[in-house]
């Protein structure tokens, strides 16, 4: 029978619905969202649910609101239908940059151990979008792994040179090559998944994420889309984030992310680039840009040929995004509390006025 415990649940959530008095309610996890209506898995029961009044309206932005991944507390009402009174404290949020609106993100998943970034070896592919689905990754302290997919496509030696052109620009982040269709590399990934752990799929539409799921459970639970001969990638099936149980640990299938927008967390980018990092120590200036400067270690580094420049330029870009994404929410703020005085101002004027 199945546990809370081959869900991802653990001691520490346990602890936290004894403190919050909520060994009352049902709990569950979310395994889809679809607009205000949630499938919720529990041990013994798949329930369609939806939010209480009072969390609705108290949600103070969508991080108070529930999303795949979560843990929820529920009370079943009838066959098969629950409400959701609360959402558990969250291990980790793996987000992005909304798209089109400035200063705001968009929450991937949540409560997530290891992001599989899927890069294909066809015309998509691009090490630029590696660093990244690592840099979301590392902001969101999750553990990266990078799997190079569809190496049915190219010749070994073509394959062998791009493994190390990555090699050359990520260290010390596990790599594993596969193919869907010969099934190589689909036992190397299972050696690194864990029964109790949960497994965000990131990567482009076509990448093979929804097959890579049905040949690690050994059944073809998702859809997946004929492969197209003109540009040797499968079509885009994914509609929604879901999350997938299976004896290999828990698996979140998300459609394909087009942008990958950086938020806020210069943490990430360190991380992702920490060599870039490690050698602005040695600059000459605190407050150093790394672009014109005299006695900057990193442009230093370019030209004696000890950092990639490509990495240098990808960086460059995702540093301008992050300081663009954060002065958006800035001014967001600065406006929200404008807004709020402005408000309190015109209470306090019809309280004087009535008077």
């Amino acid at each position: 029978m199945m546990t809370l415990y081959d869900l991802g649940f653990n001691e520490g959530l346990d602890k936290y619905k004894k403190e919050q008095h909520l060994t009352s309610f049902g709990i569950g996890r979310v395994i889809s969202e679809h607009k205000d209506r949630y499938i919720i898995k529990t041990e013994s029961n798949q329930l369609e649910a939806e939010l209480i009044g009072n969390l609705r309206f108290t949600a103070e932005s969508r991080y108070d609101l529930p999303v795949v991944g979560d843990w929820v507390a529920i009370h079943e009402y009838d066959k098969n239908k629950a409400l959701i009174h609360s959402v558990y404290p969250r291990t980790s949020i793996l987000e992005r940059k909304a798209i089109g609106k400035l200063g705001k993100s968009q929450i991937i998943a949540t409560n997530i151990d290891v992001g599989l970034i899927i890069q294909s070896v066809n015309r998509d592919f691009s090490i630029n979008r590696i660093e990244r689905y690592l840099t979301i990754c590392n902001s969101a302290r999750i553990k990266p792994i990078v799997v190079i997919s569809k190496i049915d496509l190219i010749q070994a030696s073509a394959l062998n040179v791009l493994l190390d052109e990555i090699k050359q620009r990520i260290k010390d982040i596990p790599i594993i090559s596969i193919s869907n269709q010969s099934q190589q590399g689909i036992d190397e990934i299972r050696l690194e998944l864990t029964k109790d752990k949960t497994y965000c799929l990131l990567g482009s539409s076509g990448v093979g994420k929804s097959t890579l799921i049905n040949n690690l459970i050994g059944d073809r639970i998702m859809n997946t889309g004929e492969i197209s001969e003109r540009i040797d990638r499968g079509k885009h099936i994914t509609t929604h984030r879901e999350l997938i149980i299976s004896e290999n640990g828990v698996l979140i299938d998300n459609p394909g992310i087009r942008e990958v927008g950086i938020t806020d967390s210069s943490e990430g980018l360190d991380m992702t680039f920490d060599r870039i990092t490690n050698l602005s120590y040695n600059c000459k200036f605190n407050d150093c840009s790394h672009t014109n400067e005299k006695g900057c270690a990193v442009l230093q580094a370019i030209e004696n040929g000890e950092l990639d420049n490509d990495a240098y330029i990808n960086f460059q870009k995702m540093e301008r995004e992050r300081m663009f994404f954060n002065s958006n929410v800035q001014e967001r703020k600065k406006k929200g509390k404008d807004l709020g005085k402005l408000i309190r101002t015109a209470v306090k004027q019809r309280k004087k006025d009535k008077y």
